[in-house]
């Protein structure tokens, strides 16, 4: 067992506030922290020397894993609660609004979708992370897929491959090329990376993970998983003709019973683009 786990574990141990289902919640997600902290390049840490930088990873993570609002709160709960077991309570913000996390609900009342700004993109100075944001961007790709994109496996004629080992989940899946602006962008990328990944020789993945993450904060770029977002928002209305619910788009009970085909047909689409397996995921996105 590692540092970090043991010493979660026997804190929780000594600390039994709450029902014990409650109690057996907080220890197995805190155990899961531990693995996620240490599989994000934090290998030596103890229970008290807990960090921003550490919640920030962590938030980046679970965005990129698009994981339920409910799950997103319930592991923000529990990190709350060591960093006040540990007297760092004001490491982490009281109000869930600051990671901008909606209510629990699989349909989305309000758009997280992002633009690149390109005043924003220009202060990041790591080629290889401006080229992911862009792939993000262009492609809604994930954070992991973007960093790990290899264009020698990934660009075919009309489409890129992502392989499985990008994904979350496991699940290979392709994403059209649709323009000339994604092309270019795709020329750009196998310029700088030839035969690798959107990673510099000199690191790792996760070393290049963590330099994504510091360029993202230094630029004030927020919530770069929005540009997922805002990718199938413009994929939507490419497929349908009108806005998304989310966008500003009629609502789909709305709908003509022709339109309502389209409209599921659009949503099946975005859904295997984006790689989630089930079309009523594609609501977080686009709404209903």
């Amino acid at each position: 067992m590692k540092d970090l786990n043991y010493q979660l574990m026997k804190l929780c141990r000594a600390n039994r506030d709450g029902s014990y289902s409650t109690q057996a919640t907080r220890s197995r997600i805190l155990d899961l922290i531990a693995n996620q902290l240490h599989e994000l390049g934090y290998k030596h840490m103890q229970a008290r020397s807990l960090k921003p930088k550490h919640v920030d990873a962590l938030v980046s993570l679970w965005k990129d894993q698009s994981i339920g609002v409910g799950t997103f709160k319930n592991r923000l709960s529990a990190l709350r609660w060591w960093a006040g077991k540990v007297g760092k309570a004001d490491i982490i913000a009281r109000n869930n609004n600051a990671y901008d996390i909606g209510n629990r609900s699989y349909v989305g009342e309000e758009s997280r979708a992002r633009v690149l700004d390109e005043k924003q993109l220009a202060r990041v100075s790591d080629e290889y992370v401006r080229l992911s944001l862009r792939l993000q961007s262009a492609f809604g790709l994930r954070r992991e897929e973007a960093i790990k994109f290899s264009p020698t496996y990934a660009i075919k004629d009309d489409h890129i491959k992502l392989r499985a080992s990008w994904t979350k989940g496991g699940r290979a899946r392709t994403v059209p090329i649709r323009n000339d602006e994604q092309r270019q962008l795709l020329e750009d990328v196998r310029r700088l990376a030839r035969g690798g990944a959107l990673i510099p020789p000199e690191r790792n993945y996760i070393e290049q993970r963590n330099r994504y993450d510091g360029q993202v904060r230094t630029a004030g770029i927020k919530n770069p998983h929005g540009l997922r977002h805002a990718y199938a928002q413009r994929r939507y209305q490419e497929l349908t003709g009108w806005k998304s619910p989310l966008a500003g788009g009629p609502a789909s009970k709305s709908l003509t019973k022709d339109q309502r085909a389209r409209d599921k047909g659009a949503r099946e689409t975005i859904s295997r683009e984006l790689g989630h397996s089930r079309e009523e995921i594609s609501t977080r996105y686009l709404g209903r």
